[in-house]
Formats: C-alpha cells, structure tokens, sequence
C-alpha cells in the first residue's frame, strides 16, 4: 500500500469508529483486561476494520494488533521473522480516550524482516498527522521536521510515574502525556530530548522510534538498538546517542 493509502485509511476508520465513541461511551464499553489496562469496544472495533484492510491489500502480510495479541501472542511471536507485517495500535492512550481527553491516537508501523519501514501516527483531536519511511525523513501534515539537536544538558525526560522521584543529575523529569502517539511526536518536534518506558510493545513503540531514529536520534533497551522482538526492563529513546546513554544510567531500574 502506498503511504497516502494507509493515512487515508486510518483517518476513514477514526472518523467512523473511534470518534463517534469519544465522550459518549457506555460503562459496558470500557473493559479491564488486566488491572490497570483498559480496553474500549472503539480499540477492538477500529483494529478490525485495519486488520481487515491490510489483509485484504497485502494477502500474505502477518498483522500484530494490540487488542488480538492480547488473546493470542503467536502472530506477535512471529513478527522478529515476518518477511511483511502490519502491526497495529487502534487507540494508543486508551485511558487518555475513555477519560474524555485529547492525548489519543492511532499508530501503525510496516516492518519487513525484521525491520520497521515505515510509519503512522494519527492525532485526531490536534489535527496532526506524522509519516515516517526509512531513509526519506519525518514529516507532520506534509511538512518535514528538522533533524533533532538536543543542545547542552539538562535534557528533558519523559518517564513513567514512578520514576519520577528518581535523582538523575543532568535530566530533567516529567511525566509521559499516557500516550506513546502523543510523546513520540512532542520528542520529534523538539518539545523533549528523551523517554523511557517499562513497556516494551511492538505496537507502542515501532511508528515512533523509527521517526527518533530518522531524526537523528536513537533508541535503546538495555544497550541493544530497540527492533521487533526485542524486549528488556526498559526502553531508553532520545534525541541523541548522548541522550539515551545517560538515560540509560541514571534511570536504569
């Protein structure tokens, strides 16, 4: 599929599934999966429109969903080797969206062996679309963002909550917005210099570490460069090589 079929698609299936549901779902509709991790009937029904779709674009092409690998891991399992893959996530900041607030998206990232190609990140509620191919940049609404300077330290890091009491010379803490497609944008705008997560799912992190990485940026789990099928105690990613192995230090769990 081209680039603009894809945004054309993901913007179609988040007009008429995800949004109708924003500020107007029923409590039966927000499910828990897991203590902490909700699901919305919008999630399921928006990742089946997409599975869908790529199934029937690209037959043959495995697709990871967030909401299916939850009931099945094998095509998650399968991705490291995948000659093609979609990987999926319908509404990354579930919560964000079941709350009623606006930091919520939809990612999607092309991998082929092994490799994230390209990728998709769809703000609705800021009117902000970023497209990333391997080797031809980062651009948000058309227009390509600039390659990342970080400039001297402090650098500013986003974290998970519980990391943010941690005394970290030479970074500044702050919280994540609880959405991968909101803080991987604000770091490819130069808003932040660094991130660091505990989860490490494909589907969270594919779309935006390859926008850090074609900036100039990097990321990293446990001192390995991150790709499909690696996993570890904690995702590091930053505007600069500089960035992730401070980071890496001071935060490490």
């Amino acid at each position: 599929m081209r680039t603009d079929e894809v945004a054309d698609l993901i913007r179609d299936v988040c007009e008429r599934v995800i949004l109708p549901r924003f500020r107007a779902l029923a409590s039966h509709e927000v499910i828990q999966k897991r203590p902490g991790d909700v699901v919305t009937v919008a999630d399921r029904e928006a990742e089946a429109e997409l599975t869908a779709a790529f199934g029937r674009a690209t037959p043959g092409a495995l697709v990871v969903g967030e909401e299916a690998s939850f009931a099945d891991p094998t095509a998650l399992r399968a991705l490291p080797d995948a000659e093609h893959a979609w990987v999926v996530d319908p509404v990354d900041g579930t919560r964000n969206f079941a709350a009623g607030t606006h930091d919520f998206g939809v990612m999607v990232a092309e991998v082929r062996r092994g490799e994230a190609t390209r990728g998709w990140i769809w703000q609705p509620l800021h009117d902000a679309l970023y497209l990333v191919e391997r080797g031809a940049g980062v651009t948000c609404n058309g227009t390509p963002l600039a390659r990342l300077d970080p400039g001297p330290g402090p650098w500013e890091v986003a974290v998970w909550p519980r990391l943010r009491p941690t005394r970290a010379p030479g970074l500044r803490l702050r919280p994540t917005r609880g959405s991968c497609a909101i803080d991987y944008p604000a770091l490819a705008r130069g808003e932040l210099h660094g991130l660091a997560y505990r989860s490490i799912h494909p589907w969270d992190h594919l779309a935006g570490t390859l926008m850090v990485t074609e900036l100039g940026g990097a990321a990293c789990v446990d001192g390995r460069a991150y790709a499909p099928g690696v996993t570890g105690r904690m995702l590091t990613v930053g505007a600069s090589p500089e960035v992730v192995e401070l980071a890496s230090r001071r935060l490490a769990p």
